[in-house]
């Protein structure tokens, strides 16, 4: 592979805490961090044409800082444009899912992930969070690696070149009374919360492109007596800790049946929420819901084009900005994988619930797509054309048939993945004209479904 060049001179790029793109910026790189940031005076840009300004090599179009992928599930790729035909909910796409993910192994989850964490880097993300609960084998027995599942996920991500953050998902039970996992879900299983953490302690990836996060899958999956050794196990060390949370209104209904309150309530009182906790959707909450979430600085992760995939909802977004929840982006079951989408659906989503406009800036957008996301997966050092910071650069066209014409500042709300033209990642390219240097995504992704579906 070709050696990375060190400096680039990005026709426009948005820094970090202004309000729209800065033009003409020289940006040098050195050991995978950003060491040079500087805006150049006006008139000093060469002219078109020119290849090189220095032994810097031009950007054209607009540079972002690198986007994070906040929530994901890798296998739900196979499903995309399967599950659309005649009517039904969540619940009924869930047995669809559920006959995937009882055909994957180590192997073929390894070629799907990679697959998919490619067409991810295609799309400018160069750090995702997997949530994963697809531990062991279908009849639930462990494999001879009991983390052989997870370590594909790893390996998948470094053939892609973006970062990880495996969120290891506890997954205990079948519904909020504690019913026993059967059929599929039996090898998303450990027993318990005690069994659970040991073999998530037993996981170190050594690669320095992978760290190991916790999940409660949501309070349908853990019973209420386990929670607290989960949220223990994230603050110990300190790890991210993800949730999935209040994303069907039976989900609400069922809880307060059975614990007499809501699901934040109850994971509030378990210790799960807090910093370093994400909610996943919140597409449901009551206004004490938002106040719990709020005061206890517990993140949430909006997943748009899934959310509307599965006909749950619009969430509340501007009142969780209101009330100071900080919000990142996913795209959850990769109904999509575009980050533009889930940014601007943020936006226009809002104007569908109120049917009123302007409601989030385009740097609230950014914000949430890139150094918001990468907080939220333990990555505090990137998402930001900032010295110091992970070398993590996504450059957008603004002559495509979409974006011609669109002010920089317009990116989100005319950009797609398509749009897409050069991606580093820690210094390194990873993407190039549109094409990944190491992956042939489209036909990966083929192979990997078919291979996925047929069996």
């Amino acid at each position: 592979m070709p050696v990375t060049p060190t400096r680039w001179l990005a026709e426009y790029a948005w820094l970090p805490e202004h309000a729209e793109p800065t033009p003409d910026v020289l940006i040098e790189v050195e050991d995978g961090r950003i060491s040079v940031v500087t805006p150049l005076t006006p008139g000093s840009r060469p002219p078109a044409g020119v290849e090189v300004y220095g032994d810097a090599v031009p950007l054209p179009g607009l540079t972002l800082p690198g986007l994070a992928n906040v929530h994901s599930h890798a296998f739900h790729r196979a499903l995309r444009g399967r599950t659309h035909g005649g009517r039904g909910d969540f619940w009924t796409w869930r047995d669809q899912m559920y006959a995937v993910a009882d055909r994957l192994d180590p192997d073929t989850y390894l070629a799907l992930a990679r697959a998919v964490y490619a067409e991810m880097a295609l799309a400018g993300i160069t750090c995702v969070g997997e949530f994963h609960y697809l531990h062991h084998r279908p009849d639930g027995g462990a494999y001879d690696d009991p983390n052989a599942m997870g370590a594909a996920l790893v390996e998948a991500a470094a053939h892609a070149g973006i970062r990880l953050t495996l969120l290891d998902a506890c997954y205990l039970s079948s519904s909020v009374d504690g019913q026993a996992l059967t059929g599929p879900q039996r090898r998303f299983g450990d027993g318990d919360a005690a069994r659970w953490a040991e073999r998530a302690a037993a996981f170190q990836p050594a690669d320095s492109h992978a760290r190991v996060g916790a999940a409660v899958h949501s309070v349908r999956a853990v019973p209420a007596d386990q929670l607290d050794k989960i949220a223990e196990w994230a603050r110990d060390r300190p790890a991210p800790l993800h949730v999935h949370l209040s994303e069907q209104p039976a989900e609400n209904d069922e809880c307060r049946a059975v614990h007499g309150r809501s699901p934040t309530a109850l994971l509030a009182e378990h210790g799960v929420l807090g910093p370093g906790t994400t909610a996943v959707h919140a597409t449901h909450p009551t206004s004490v819901d938002l106040t719990l979430l709020a005061d206890s600085r517990t993140g949430v992760c909006l997943c748009p084009t899934t959310e509307r995939d599965l006909a749950d909802g619009i969430g509340p977004a501007r009142l969780m900005a209101d009330a100071g929840i900080g919000l990142s982006l996913g795209s959850d079951s990769h109904a999509v994988i575009d980050l533009f989408e889930e940014a601007r659906a943020v936006e226009l989503d809002e104007r569908l619930r109120t049917r009123r406009r302007g409601h989030f800036a385009p740097l609230d957008l950014l914000t949430a797509a890139s150094v918001a996301g990468h907080a939220a997966l333990g990555w505090t050092d990137a998402g930001r054309i900032a010295v110091g910071a992970r070398a993590d650069l996504v450059t957008v066209r603004l002559d495509s048939s979409r974006t011609a014409g669109v002010p920089p500042v317009g990116a989100f709300f005319a950009a797609t993945a398509g749009d897409v033209e050069q991606v580093m990642v820690d210094g390194r390219v990873v993407v190039a004209d549109g094409r990944h240097l190491g992956v042939d995504v489209p036909a990966e992704l083929s192979a990997a479904i078919e291979a996925v579906i047929a069996s």
